[in-house]
């Protein structure tokens, strides 16, 4: 037997109703905040992902599924969408259409993992990008939107962390001090953390090993090395949180995987995940478009929420979406009534009535006991005093009672009965 690639995952049918629900509500929230929806290729060159993630991240050395194609060129299946976002508003010159672009986005990516519960090597995401903006009022609209998806979507028991590694400036006097401290502890370091030392020293605050937390209880406070841009920005950004009553915890050590933040950061975490307690997170990126290669910095800020883990969370809230059955299930006593059967179908269709039918030529009795096993609400029993009369039995699968009516009839008879 051939089965799935490891860190894959099929989604079956019964699963499918979950899927559609967060979906018709990413998509729901996010025209109710004004974003607009944008979809992307599934893969990119190479180059859009090493310039804009970072070079020193595990994303780009360790995990991202890269290969060369046909033609030579160095190839990249998406481990993210802000990159491949801000790629198409460059390439469309979609900043000549408005001063601010407000962008929603879904679909899978691909990261080379080692596969655990919540993590998979395929996996989904929504995210949002708000295009345009350099003041904190635009990273408090997209924390409000995720937070609105987030409460919409029932998750009850989450927190959200938050954070800012403040501007270059404040950021590279920061480094150097968190560097000065850890070297002190380089030997006790993690192996992972030693590496980091050298390339990408706030990597380091993320670690989860055990030892490396307890070193970095006592590193250096990022706010002490702000300067009064970044310290502003930040003072600004909680107090408009607190004015739109969402709660927050800050964080001082939350630093995000990829190199492009800058002001702001953030974190969805919920305790019901265990070990891997983030789904979701994001911040501000205002140098992110002058890596591709564009004339000026483009102020901007985004988020991304993980499926797969949202999916998780409901599961132990035991949210049921049930699969939605088939309205109406024709059953007929004998195989030369399948061209009746066949023209009622598409006309109850053609109504727009999900209709199903036998393709087995079972017995009227198997038809009604797979009628029931679907759980359709009705069945039409087709038999030969109801092709000699022209009219249809509509039987209710609920209290076994059946009536008979013709065909315009029946319509008006199950329109009215399905939206009451």
């Amino acid at each position: 037997m051939i089965s799935s690639v490891r860190g894959t995952k099929d989604i079956l049918p019964a699963e499918i109703p979950i899927w559609l629900f967060l979906e018709s509500t990413f998509r729901e929230v996010s025209t109710i905040f004004g974003f607009n929806e944008i979809r992307l290729p599934i893969f990119e060159k190479t180059e859009v992902f090493q310039r804009s993630i970072g070079e020193n991240t595990d994303v780009v050395n360790k995990e991202m599924y890269t290969f060369s194609d046909r033609g030579g060129d160095s190839i990249t299946l998406r481990p993210e969408l802000t990159a491949s976002v801000m790629r198409s508003v460059i390439q469309n010159n979609l900043l000549s259409q408005s001063s601010i672009l407000r962008l929603w986005y879904y679909g899978p990516l691909f990261r080379y993992e080692r596969p655990q519960k919540g993590r998979l090597r395929q996996f989904h995401q929504y995210g949002a990008e708000l295009i345009g903006s350099m003041h904190p009022e635009s990273d408090a609209e997209i924390i409000s939107l995720a937070i609105s998806i987030i409460n919409k979507l029932g998750i009850k028991d989450y927190y959200l962390y938050l954070n800012s590694i403040g501007n270059n400036r404040s950021r590279q006097n920061y480094k150097k001090a968190l560097v000065d401290y850890l070297k002190s502890y380089a030997d006790k370091l993690s192996k992972d953390s030693q590496e980091r030392l050298l390339k990408n020293p706030l990597r380091i605050l993320d670690s989860k090993d055990p030892q490396d937390i307890e070193i970095i209880k006592n590193a250096p406070i990022i706010y002490d090395y702000f300067d009064e841009e970044s310290l502003e920005h930040y003072q600004l950004t909680k107090e408009l949180l607190r004015l739109s009553n969402i709660q927050y915890i800050e964080n001082p050590f939350l630093v995000r995987g990829l190199d492009y933040y800058s002001h702001t950061v953030f974190e969805f975490q919920s305790p019901v995940l265990g070990a891997q307690d983030s789904f979701g997170g994001g911040g501000r990126y205002n140098e992110l478009f002058r890596e591709f290669g564009y004339s000026n910095d483009v102020p901007a800020t985004g988020f991304a929420l993980g499926i797969e883990r949202i999916i998780l969370i409901l599961e132990t809230q035991n949210l049921k979406i049930p699969l939605e059955p088939p309205k109406i299930y024709i059953a007929f006593n004998e195989w030369k009534y399948i061209y009746k059967v066949i023209e009622i179908a598409q006309i109850l269709r053609s109504y727009g009535f999900s209709t199903v039918f036998d393709l087995n030529r079972r017995s009227l009795k198997a038809q009604l006991k797979e009628a029931n096993k679907l759980g359709v609400k009705y069945s039409i029993i087709i038999g030969e005093e109801e092709i000699e009369n022209n009219y249809l039995s509509i039987k209710c699968m609920e209290d076994g009672t059946q009536n008979k009516f013709p065909m315009d009839s029946a319509i008006i008879y199950l329109k009215n009965t399905f939206e009451k």
